[in-house]
């Protein structure tokens, strides 16, 4: 079942030209080797605005609360740009459970256990065991 992608060039009235400028520049590289830039991008923006959040959440000042929460939603914007990138070298239906998965994994483990030093109970280990076994399942061929 193929469904055709409306063309957002004719719906918006051209505001997307600067789209075939920009895909011409780009160079050539492989869809694995992309696929796994893109992939860890979107592990490190997701990693980057939940950590963002929890600074800004314990902020003492009214600025700082300000800017991390600018940082965690440039860096959350930055998560759906790389997922949106990776969705045009792997099926949505793997994308994003691996995406989701390791977001995860990467919160609980980079973040909370050794940022924040927040401890991670054998449950969580299992569950982060869990999860992965999940990626692996899903996103096997």
């Amino acid at each position: 079942m193929n469904r055709r992608v409306p063309d957002p060039e004719r719906a918006i009235g051209g505001i997307f030209m600067l789209r075939h400028s920009f895909q011409s520049q780009m160079p050539p590289a492989s869809s694995v080797a992309a696929s796994i830039a893109l992939l860890g991008g979107n592990l490190f923006f997701n990693v980057l605005a939940n950590v963002s959040f929890k600074f800004s959440a314990v902020s003492d000042t009214w600025r700082g609360f300000l800017l991390w929460q600018l940082l965690g939603n440039l860096a959350g914007l930055s998560a759906v740009l790389t997922l949106t990138g990776l969705l045009r070298f792997v099926p949505l239906h793997v994308a994003y459970p691996i995406t989701a998965g390791l977001a995860v994994v990467g919160v609980q483990v980079v973040a909370a256990g050794l940022i924040f030093d927040e401890p991670i109970t054998s449950t969580q280990w299992l569950g982060v065991l869990l999860v992965v076994a999940g990626i692996v399942l899903i996103g096997g061929r």
